[in-house]
């Protein structure tokens, strides 16, 4: 692995511990909002307002904002929709099946959909086939995240 791939696999890496720490961080804060929904309207206010705060920073040129009139629907509310739904349901139940169990389990779901979208090459991607290699890796993923959610 060159270091920039390296460099690459380590950003990821962070990058999940990060989403594990913000599904007990939200937990905790629908119990003090009081709900759910609270919680994560604050979570995407927050987050809406430090994305344009750093659009405004790094993409004034280059955006091409009149290309939203083109954009299908799915491309217009699927990433905020499914976004919000992800954070929703990860503090609703985190507090009740364990961080570990929510992580591990959206791990194996993020596989599943992820292999799915490669071999079928939707949304404009390469398409990339089902190898052994890549179905048993799923099938360990997601046995381990069974694991993790009854041990």
């Amino acid at each position: 692995m060159t270091l920039a791939g390296l460099m690459l696999t380590l950003v990821a890496l962070v990058t999940g511990g990060l989403i594990a720490l913000q599904a007990p961080i939200n937990a905790e804060a629908a119990s003090r909002l009081g709900h759910p929904l609270a919680a994560a309207t604050m979570s995407f206010c927050v987050g809406t307002m430090v994305l344009l705060l750093l659009t405004a920073v790094f993409a004034r040129s280059g955006t091409h904002l009149g290309a939203l009139k083109t954009m299908p629907l799915y491309m217009l509310i699927g990433g905020g929709l499914l976004g919000a739904i992800y954070v929703t349901v990860t503090l609703v139940l985190a507090p009740r099946i364990g961080v570990a169990a929510v992580m591990a389990l959206g791990i194996a779901g993020q596989l599943v959909t992820a292999l799915l979208i490669d071999r079928l090459g939707l949304f404009e991607l390469l398409e990339r086939g089902l190898s052994a290699g890549r179905v048993s890796g799923a099938v360990l993923v997601l046995a381990g995240a069974l694991m993790v959610r009854t041990l």
